[in-house]
């Protein structure tokens, strides 16, 4: 009997096809740590850009940039990740 938690267009894979899918679901694991890291970087980032945002003269706010790039980058790892590990339904611990 065919294993019903492996998607239709995944069950007929030669070795080939399987370790390419492989890799692509590691990729988007790798994304996802990737993602979680930049948030807990943005998150301490939110603590200083208020500040950066009051005291700092003009448009010098590198702080409140660095947070934008991070959240930004956050958000496209994570969107890319979740892309990437489709089909998966295990959870890798690496």
């Amino acid at each position: 009997m065919a294993n019903l938690l492996i998607p239709a267009e995944e069950r007929n894979l030669n070795p080939d096809d399987v370790a390419h899918l492989d890799r692509r679901r590691r990729r988007g694991q790798l994304f996802l740590v990737i993602s979680f890291q930049c948030i807990i970087v943005s998150t301490l980032l939110t603590l200083w850009s208020g500040q950066d945002l009051t005291y700092s003269p003009g448009g010098a706010h590198p702080i409140a940039y660095w947070n934008a790039t991070t959240i930004t980058l956050a958000i496209i790892f994570g969107l890319n990740g979740l892309r990437l590990r489709r089909g998966s339904n295990e959870f890798f611990s690496y």
